[in-house]
């Protein structure tokens, strides 16, 4: 069973202004969610974590793989009018938001494209729905708005003003992001940030993790 619906990604038009992007609800085929949701990786801290930091189960794993599979590739490709046969990918996995996330950024400049894909059963709080905007200082100046509830599929071109955030959310908020980048020396730069942070994460959460009464 294929997991992503590429038909209804190719029919999906994209949207180009200010930026170039697309929001696909039910991108992740219904009938595979449940798998997925039960093989997320256990994260209880905020932060992105590389795949080879976490621990998924064998059908996120297949789904980790469909993204890097070239069918994937080449409708990314043809959606957006670019050549990625050559550049790099990475994947990186959010299980917890905490109160320094969602502020206005554009991603770094060796970001070519963004996937994100959302995987929260429901959603109903007013913060962590992430906002597509028109401009870096105004969170209310909204393009679109996106519910992060499972299977929801958004990708956007990084440009110089592809400001994106959200209103302030803590708690368990699960989004994979998935990366084409300019080079492999950047994707591995990338890559060694975010093991980095995340074993500075896991170190602080150890030495203040409360010890049990003698």
């Amino acid at each position: 069973m294929n997991i992503l619906d590429l038909h209804r990604f190719s029919e999906t038009p994209l949207e180009c202004k200010p930026f170039d992007y697309l929001v696909i609800p039910k991108f992740i085929r219904p009938e595979a969610l449940p798998a997925i949701n039960a093989d997320y990786p256990a994260i209880d801290r905020p932060g992105s974590f590389p795949l080879s930091e976490v621990r998924p189960g064998p059908a996120f794993q297949a789904l980790a793989e469909e993204l890097n599979a070239p069918a994937f590739r080449a409708a990314i490709e043809r959606k957006f009018s670019i050549d990625l046969r050559d550049k790099a990918t990475i994947t990186t996995v959010r299980g917890q938001c905490g109160r320094r996330d969602g502020r206005i950024h554009t991603d770094s400049a060796t970001k070519i494209i963004t996937v994100l894909l959302y995987m929260n059963p429901a959603w109903e709080a007013s913060g962590g729905r992430l906002r597509l905007l028109r401009s870096a200082k105004d969170l209310d100046d909204v393009v679109v708005e996106v519910p992060p509830v499972e299977g929801t599929l958004l990708a956007f071109r990084r440009s110089n003003n592809s400001w994106h955030g959200h209103k302030p959310f803590i708690g368990p908020r699960r989004v994979i992001q998935f990366n084409w980048i300019t080079s492999q020396e950047a994707a591995q730069r990338q890559l060694n940030r975010h093991c980095f942070t995340a074993w500075l994460k896991n170190l602080w959460s150890r030495l203040h993790r409360p010890q049990p009464a003698m």
